[in-house]
C-alpha cells in the first residue's frame, strides 16, 4: 500500500450535493419560522410603521405618500432579515459551537451560507407581499401587476446586500454583542438613507452621504417600481452587486481566517 499518497476521497455526486444544499435550505427556513421571536417583529416592524404613517397620516400629508412610503418601509423590511438572521446567528453559532459542528459534517460548506441566504430572501418576500397587501387594501395605492412583481423582485434580490453585511458583521463580534452592533447600524442607516424621510428634509451633510448606504440604492429601486423613478436604475444595481461581492468576500475571509 502507498502510504505517501492516500486515495483522494471521490467527489461527492451531484444529486447529493443538490440534495444537502436543499436539506440545509429547508432546515434554515423552518427553523426561523417556527421562532415567533424573530418572524413576528421582523414582519410587523415594517408592517405597525406603514400603518402608522402610509396608512392613518400618509394620505393627509400628499396623495402620493402612501406609494412612496410603501417602497420606503418595503426597504426598511428587508434588511432585517439579512442583517439579524446573518448576523445575530452567525456571531451566536460561533460561540456555541454550531458553526464548528456544521464544518465536521459531510456537507458542502456553502450549504450553510445558501440556506441563510434562502432563508432572509423568503423573509423578504412576505414582508414585501404584506406591505403590498396593506397598501392595496387600506391605502387605496393604486399598483398594477408588474409593479408589485417589480417592487416584490427588487426586495428579495435586494436582501442580498444585507446577508453580506450581516455575515461580516456575525465574524466580529461574540454572540452577545451582536444584538447592540446590528442595531446600532440598522436604524441608523435606515434614517440616513431617507427610508423615514425624504432625503430633501435632511441636512445636505446627510444627503450627500446617503449613496454610501445600500439601503439607499435599494430604495431608489424600490422607489422606481411604484412609479418614482430616479432614471438611475443602473447605476444602483451595479453600485449594489459591487458591495455585494466585496462585502462577502471579506466576510469569507474573516471566517475562513477566524472561524
Amino acid at each position: 500500500m502507498n502510504t505517501l499518497h492516500p486515495p483522494v476521497p471521490a467527489a461527492m455526486p451531484r444529486a447529493r450535493v443538490l440534495a444537502a444544499y436543499l436539506q440545509e435550505t429547508r432546515a434554515e427556513c423552518l427553523r426561523y419560522l417556527r421562532s415567533p421571536s424573530f418572524v413576528l417583529p421582523t414582519l410587523l416592524f415594517p408592517a405597525v410603521f406603514f400603518l402608522m404613517f402610509g396608512v392613518v397620516l400618509g394620505a393627509r400629508n400628499s396623495p402620493e405618500a402612501p406609494r412612496f412610503l410603501l417602497a420606503s418601509y418595503a426597504t426598511f423590511g428587508v434588511m432585517a432579515p439579512g442583517l439579524f438572521g446573518f448576523g445575530m446567528s452567525l456571531a451566536l453559532e460561533r460561540d456555541n459551537g454550531l458553526l464548528t459542528l456544521k464544518r465536521a459534517l459531510p456537507m458542502p460548506p456553502a450549504a450553510y451560507l445558501a440556506g441563510k441566504t434562502a432563508m432572509a430572501m423568503l423573509m423578504a418576500a412576505l414582508i414585501t407581499v404584506l406591505l403590498q397587501a396593506l397598501a392595496i387594501n387600506l391605502a387605496h395605492v393604486q399598483l398594477q401587476v408588474p409593479q408589485m412583481l417589480h417592487l416584490a423582485l427588487a426586495c428579495i434580490a435586494g436582501s442580498m446586500p444585507f446577508c453580506a453585511l450581516g455575515l461580516l458583521l456575525g465574524t466580529l463580534v461574540k454572540g452577545h454583542g451582536a444584538p447592540a452592533l446590528v442595531n446600532l447600524l440598522y436604524l441608523p442607516m435606515a434614517f440616513l438613507s431617507g427610508l423615514w424621510f425624504p432625503l430633501s428634509m435632511l441636512p445636505a451633510a446627510v444627503r450627500g452621504l446617503a449613496p454610501l448606504w445600500p439601503s439607499y440604492h435599494l430604495n431608489a429601486l424600490a422607489q422606481a417600481a411604484v412609479g418614482f423613478d430616479d432614471g438611475r436604475a443602473g447605476l444602483h444595481v451595479l453600485w449594489l452587486a459591487a458591495f455585494t461581492a466585496v462585502v462577502f468576500a471579506i466576510a469569507a475571509w474573516r471566517l475562513r481566517r477566524h472561524g
